[in-house]
């Protein structure tokens, strides 16, 4: 069985070198380094990968361009994202994950975390079988329509275009609907994650499910301290 490809957009080639041994010597993947964003469009749609590892500071076509390009083509769009970024301002990390990752690594990292996410991110990319034929094959609300089976979603019949990510978050609300679900069993369930890890990408791809639902969004409400709920 063919090994996972994952592409590592990194414009320092001792980092980018560090990141494809660490994946390579532990079986977890295939890794091709690219040193640009436009580097990075091109290999995208010569090979499609299985994950991309994408610097936020790259030179002239930055991280967030980058993802956001590749959010905005039918053929890539569905491929995790995880961004890493020098930057340790929170509101940078958001606005990462606003312009479509999945989540963020902020240097220095270890990269026995990094080589943990991407794990996890190719775990939950490949379901089971034994898990998928427990979900719900569709949903129908007032304003929300969702066939988990077909991977469509429409709100007031109108459809919605979600990310991988989003996708999974909506379906394991909906799986649980009316039962609170915490932040760290959604790492755990949407994002693979087999420990606790800080991070904020549950609260800004929730925000943003929110923001694409429109008039079904209040579905899905914050409870204080706890997490979230998908209201029926």
């Amino acid at each position: 069985m063919a090994r996972p490809h994952v592409l590592i957009v990194e414009d320092e080639q001792d980092i980018a070198g560090l990141i494809k041994h660490a994946l390579e010597r532990g079986g977890d993947a295939d890794a091709e380094i690219v040193g640009s964003g436009d580097a990075a469009l091109k290999a995208a749609a010569e090979r499609v990968p299985d994950l991309i590892i994408l610097d936020l500071n790259l030179p002239v076509l930055s991280g967030l361009d980058v993802c956001r390009l590749l959010r905005s083509r039918s053929d890539v769009r569905h491929v995790p994202i995880i961004m890493l970024t020098a930057r340790t301002s929170e509101d940078d990390r958001v606005t990462g994950l606003e312009h479509g990752a999945d989540d963020y690594v902020t240097k220095p990292f270890s990269l026995r975390e990094l080589s943990a996410r991407v794990r996890a991110v190719l775990r939950r990319s490949t379901p089971a079988s034994g898990i998928e034929a427990s979900r719900p094959a569709t949903y129908q609300g007032a304003h929300l329509f969702a066939d988990f089976d077909a991977v469509a979603v429409a709100v007031d019949g109108t459809p919605v275009r979600l990310t991988r990510r989003e996708f999974e978050l909506l379906r394991y609300l909906v799986q649980n609907k009316n039962r609170v679900v915490s932040r760290d069993r959604l790492l755990e369930r949407v994002w693979g994650y087999e420990r606790v890890v800080e991070t904020r990408s549950v609260d800004v791809h929730v925000g943003r499910l929110r923001g694409k639902l429109r008039t079904a969004g209040c579905q899905i409400e914050t409870v204080v301290g706890l997490g979230y709920r998908f209201v029926d």
